[in-house]
């Protein structure tokens, strides 16, 4: 599938990502992308949030691609769980980075575990999780539980961080070939 064939919907995490996150650098580049809005990024409400990613897959004019960061990973999660097979059928693939672990009772600020427990059932569609071995959010193995749950194809992002502005993530072309190759196998 091409990025042009598809509307492709960027689902940031708690705070947002700034101008200069990779996730917003993507937004900029793709011209079929728009970004899944919050009305507060600082306290965030699993039920706004997840009607927040339905309503923009009924909107979408094209197939839906998802791309979320951190707990915009667990937003769509969240949603995909809430939505009818209509709904979720028109989401034909989904780059998921660096999920946070909502389960984890040290997690701060304590109000993201309202995200949680996190869906266990497969997506309905293609996805792929990329996350570091050293994502100070979630441990490794982690992500890979929720990756096999979820029937994503793992990557491990190495020594990464949270793979955000912070971990020095600004454009992240590894990142962008992954997700280019990605899309060639979605039909």
């Amino acid at each position: 599938m091409k990025i042009a064939d598809a509307d492709i919907l960027t689902i940031p995490g708690y705070t947002n990502s700034t101008p200069d996150h990779w996730l917003s650098r993507w937004e900029r580049q793709f011209k079929t992308a728009s970004r899944v809005e919050q009305a507060d990024w600082h306290k965030p409400v699993l039920e706004d949030w997840t009607a927040n990613v339905i309503a923009a897959v009924e909107r979408a004019e094209r197939p839906v691609i998802a791309i979320g960061h951190s707990l915009g990973v667990q937003t769509l999660v969240q949603a995909v769980s809430q939505m009818s097979e209509q709904q979720a059928s028109r989401i034909k693939g989904a780059y998921l980075t660096a999920p946070p672990d909502v389960e984890n009772a040290a997690i701060r600020p304590k109000h993201l575990m309202t995200f949680g427990p996190y869906p266990r059932e497969p997506l309905p569609f293609p996805s792929v999780v990329v996350a570091s071995q050293n994502d100070p959010w979630c441990a490794q193995p982690v992500a890979q539980d929720m990756a096999a749950s979820w029937g994503s194809l793992f990557i491990d992002a190495g020594e990464n961080g949270h793979l955000n502005t912070e971990s020095g993530h600004g454009p992240w072309p590894e990142g962008l070939l992954v997700f280019a190759e990605f899309m060639k196998k979605l039909k």
